[in-house]
C-alpha cells in the first residue's frame, strides 16, 4: 500500500468520524425534542409554521424510531472510520454500507424532494459519498494477493504467504 493510499484511507475515515459524530448528535438531539421540533429539525428547508402541528402519538413514536437509527448509523461510521484509519479493509465495506445506505434514503427522499438545506444534510451526504470512493478506490487499487496480505497483517495475524 502507498503512502497516498494510506493517505486517501486517513482522508476516508476523516470523513466517516465527522459523519458518524453529526448523526449521533443529530439521533441524540431529535429524540430530546418534541415530535414537532423534531420535523422541524429535520425538514429544515420547509417552513417551520407548515410543520408546526399536533401530531399523533404514533408520528413521534416513528420519529424516535427514526433518532435511534440516526444514532447507531453514527456510532457504526465512528468505529469503521477508526478501522478504516488502521486500513482494515472490512472496515471499508462495512462502514459504506452502513453510511452509504442510510445517505441513500436522505438523498432520495430528503434531498431530492427539496425538504432540507445544503448545510448539514447534503454536505454530509458529500462526506459519505467522498468516503466511500477514496476508501473502495483503494481497495480495489490494493485488491489481489497483496490486498490479502494487508488484511491479514492488519488483523494481526500472519499472512498465508509468509507462514
Amino acid at each position: 500500500m502507498t503512502t497516498t493510499h494510506k493517505n486517501a484511507l486517513r482522508v476516508a475515515a476523516a470523513l466517516w468520524l465527522v459523519w458518524g459524530l453529526v448523526h449521533l448528535g443529530a439521533g441524540i438531539i431529535t429524540l430530546a425534542s418534541t415530535t414537532t421540533e423534531a420535523v422541524q429539525a429535520i425538514a429544515d428547508a420547509v417552513p417551520e409554521e407548515v410543520l408546526a402541528v399536533d401530531y399523533p402519538d404514533a408520528a413521534g413514536a416513528i420519529l424516535d424510531q427514526h433518532s435511534w437509527n440516526l444514532a447507531w448509523f453514527g456510532v457504526v461510521a465512528m468505529i469503521g472510520g477508526v478501522f478504516i484509519w488502521r486500513q482494515n479493509r472490512t472496515a471499508i465495506w462495512v462502514t459504506a454500507m452502513v453510511g452509504g445506505l442510510a445517505d441513500i434514503g436522505y438523498f432520495l427522499f430528503l434531498d431530492l424532494g427539496g425538504y432540507v438545506n445544503f448545510v448539514p444534510g447534503t454536505v454530509m451526504t458529500i462526506f459519505s459519498a467522498t468516503a466511500i470512493l477514496l476508501s473502495g478506490w483503494v481497495w480495489f487499487a490494493t485488491r489481489g494477493p497483496k490486498g490479502h496480505e494487508l488484511a491479514a497483517t492488519t488483523l494481526g495475524s500472519t499472512p498465508v504467504s509468509s507462514r
